[in-house]
């Protein structure tokens, strides 16, 4: 009997110890529920602490499971204003991020209504994308009104949007997109150049236009037979010639003008192959020479090599990106600098008796010539190659 009584008292003694330890359930969760990936128990997990399983452990296929509160979503959003702006030919769309989309034509009277629009709002960012110029009048616009902006390069844009998982590619789709990157990746805003700047970048980009027709044009009159079209195409490579001719003589006439060029023109040409053709690409296509690191500039024009590794595989490096238009000039001053008898050129043929490729070695040396035009710029001095070829001797 004295046992049994014992036997009875330790059992209610467990049962209410039990109760004393189990907790009322909890009506309402808040905050982002665990992974259905996730099967560890931890103490620190609120809802596991309750001596329940988490809603998406109990069912993992459950699309709550993956679903971000609401709570959590406002306060992402809210997390300043950031707009994004797809530009067409014929209309800008865009879309400020928790609030409003908004549609106007792309022109003057339109951009307009942009600015007046982003102006009566607390903006953080404008991301808009590069699209082959068509984004300079309502970029310039807003720096103007002193709202910030950022170009971006459309790749990264339907990266990020193929990372997002947003499939679907509509005007409006890409501008919530385009402030989802703002939002997410904080790009830089930017200042434009200024309007000369713009200008001798065009002319510039018209004589490349012009030269590629002359060897298009060239390449044609060798293969061609016929005297008729061979003396057709003689009399457009005359046009093309002179044509050029004037296009030099306006690049010429327009840096005499400007005196902060003309410094700037004298110093770059001072470095072996840079001429008058490359030193006016830097000028209208890298008006951050001189105020950017070296490293900066490199991936700025697309010389700086990416790596290829993954575990034990070792990638060869490649270049990607960049101002193409800046790195083929310097490419082609590479080739000037390669065969003259300077700090330079030697560094080259280091490179080639080391067995690197032809190409490789150009790009290396198209690389150094940024490098010290990045230092002659930024110090005011001419090259001089006893200073500035000193760091190519050991390479």
């Amino acid at each position: 009997m004295i046992t049994k009584r014992r036997c009875s008292v330790d059992k209610a003694a467990t049962i209410e110890e039990v109760r004393q330890t189990v907790t009322p359930p909890i009506r309402e969760i808040v905050g982002e529920p665990r992974s259905p990936h996730f099967c560890q128990t931890s103490a620190a997990d609120p809802v596991q602490s309750q001596g329940r399983p988490a809603p998406s452990q109990a069912r993992p296929h459950n699309k709550d499971g993956c679903r971000r509160s609401s709570l959590l979503h406002e306060n992402l959003v809210m997390d300043g204003c950031f707009v994004g702006i797809d530009v067409s030919k014929a209309q800008l769309d865009g879309h400020v991020l928790g609030r409003q989309s908004f549609q106007h034509p792309n022109s003057p009277a339109g951009i307009a209504q942009v600015v007046t629009l982003l102006q009566a709002l607390p903006v953080t960012l404008v991301v808009v994308e590069a699209t082959g110029g068509l984004e300079v009048p309502i970029a310039r616009a807003l720096q103007k009104a002193q709202i910030p902006v950022a170009v971006i390069n459309p790749r990264q844009g339907r990266d990020f949007a193929k990372a997002s998982g947003r499939l679907a590619k509509t005007d409006r789709i890409d501008a919530e997109t385009l402030a989802l990157f703002g939002q997410s990746l904080r790009p830089r805003p930017q200042a434009l150049p200024d309007e000369q700047t713009v200008a001798l970048d065009a002319i510039v980009t018209r004589r490349c236009q012009l030269i590629d027709m002359r060897t298009m044009e060239a390449n044609r009159l060798q293969q061609t037979a016929d005297v008729k079209v061979r003396k057709n195409l003689e009399k457009h490579l005359e046009w093309l010639n002179d044509h050029i001719d004037d296009v030099d003589r306006e690049l010429g006439a327009a840096v005499k003008n400007n005196p902060a060029w003309q410094v700037r023109d004298e110093l770059q040409q001072s470095i072996p192959g840079i001429g008058a053709g490359v030193s006016r690409a830097l000028l209208a296509g890298l008006p951050e020479l001189g105020r950017l690191a070296s490293r900066q500039l490199a991936a700025l024009v697309g010389l700086a090599p990416f790596a290829r590794d993954s575990g034990q595989h070792k990638g060869k490096r490649h270049i990607a990106g960049g101002r193409s238009q800046v790195r083929a000039m310097l490419y082609m001053g590479a080739w000037s600098a390669a065969r003259s008898k300077t700090p330079l050129g030697d560094f080259y043929r280091r490179l080639r008796a080391k067995g690197k490729e032809a190409k490789v070695a150009l790009i290396a040396l198209a690389h150094k010539m940024l490098t010290i035009a990045n230092a002659v710029v930024r110090t005011g001095q001419a090259y001089d190659a006893s200073r500035h070829g000193a760091n190519l001797v050991n390479v």
